[in-house]
């Protein structure tokens, strides 16, 4: 039914792209009951390719503890692989639900429903409600989330000298309400060696700075950490440089020309060398 299946940045066709969809769903539904969640599967009915599976499907849903099964009607679209293939009529669609009830409740009342639609799904308000929409889509956006710190890899707790995948530590820092800055505490790192994971677990312990001061880092944690809000300021030099560059905006010119260059993509642990 789909061309293609993108998983990260690889994308799949044919069998192959059919093959990890089912893998991913069945996974999905799997972890979904044994958290006790209720699970409805939805099956579009294309006729001459799966009408014939329905009744299997329903079975098979049964049996991993599906819910609710919904069949829904082909609705065939200009340009597309299935433009030629008529839409399912009612006796069809009547026949498939009579069919898999015998195995799983069917949700016969479905209508097709819209993302851009407002209301019920017999009752399209779009155009009774378009000024309230327009008016909430010119709301100012929230506020981010107040970070009034700083991390910073230190080894001495005076430079800023240790790689990000080197840290076992992370000093944080913050104004002193007097034009200077103040310790605030010593906060563990996560294991070196976590790739991806110790980065997600970096921006989570940090969640309350809003850069971290590092003599290097990966271009893998560097993109990771900026878009979960944590800045990585690259330099060598005194802390107390670095927190006026992050607070005052003052440029770090003269602090970063020391570092070496580093070429992790994310698997960045430090060993002394630069990452490895």
């Amino acid at each position: 039914i789909y061309a293609w299946v993108r998983d990260g940045k690889v994308i799949y066709r044919g069998r192959q792209a059919a093959e990890l969809l089912l893998a991913r769903q069945l996974e999905a539904i799997h972890l979904l009951k044994e958290h006790g969640v209720t699970v409805k599967v939805n099956t579009i009915v294309i006729p001459g390719i799966n009408d014939a599976h329905v009744p299997v499907l329903a079975a098979t849903m049964k049996e991993l503890g599906v819910d609710l099964l919904n069949c829904m009607a082909l609705f065939p679209s200009a340009e597309t692989a299935f433009e030629h293939i008529p839409e399912p009529d009612k006796e069809m669609m009547d026949t498939l639900h009579s069919q898999a009830e015998h195995f799983l409740p069917q949700m016969r009342h479905c209508t097709r429903c819209r993302a851009d639609a407002v209301g019920l799904l017999d009752h399209d308000r779009t155009d009774e409600l378009r000024g309230c929409l327009s008016a909430c889509a010119q709301l100012p956006k929230p506020e981010e989330p107040v970070r009034p710190y700083v991390a910073v890899a230190t080894l001495e707790g005076v430079l800023v000298n240790q790689h990000l995948g080197e840290a076992t530590r992370f000093q944080v820092w913050g104004e002193d309400g007097q034009g200077g800055y103040r310790f605030i505490e010593d906060r563990p790192a996560p294991p070196a060696g976590g790739g991806n994971q110790r980065w997600l677990a970096i921006s989570r312990i940090l969640a309350d700075c809003r850069a971290i001061l590092v003599n290097d880092l990966g271009e893998g944690p560097r993109e990771m950490l900026s878009k979960r809000g944590l800045r990585p300021v690259v330099m060598a030099g005194f802390i107390e440089r670095g927190l006026e560059a992050v607070y005052t905006g003052k440029d770090l010119i003269g602090l970063q020309g020391r570092q070496r260059k580093c070429s992790s993509k994310g698997a960045c642990a430090g060993g002394g060398g630069g990452c490895g």
